[in-house]
């Protein structure tokens, strides 16, 4: 008959497993989401200005050239 043994692990490597096993798919969910947040965000007046007019190249594309004399506030 088979006897279980049992063997202990350190927390270290059962982190780094987990790590392992776990980075890569939550890197990706996390670029995911962190791109669906800023696309959801970028009609707001603070993202649009304080994040996405800094890009180098696509800064220009959300500058607002809209003239002083047409906006209401």
């Amino acid at each position: 008959m088979a006897r279980v043994s049992f063997q202990p692990t350190s927390p270290a490597r059962f982190a780094s497993t987990l790590a392992k096993q776990w980075g890569p798919t939550l890197g990706i969910w996390g670029v995911g989401a962190g791109t669906a947040a800023l696309f959801l965000l970028s009609v707001t007046p603070v993202v649009k200005k304080g994040l996405l007019v800094n890009i180098p190249l696509l800064g220009t594309f959300y500058e607002d050239k809209t003239p002083a004399s047409d906006k209401p506030f």
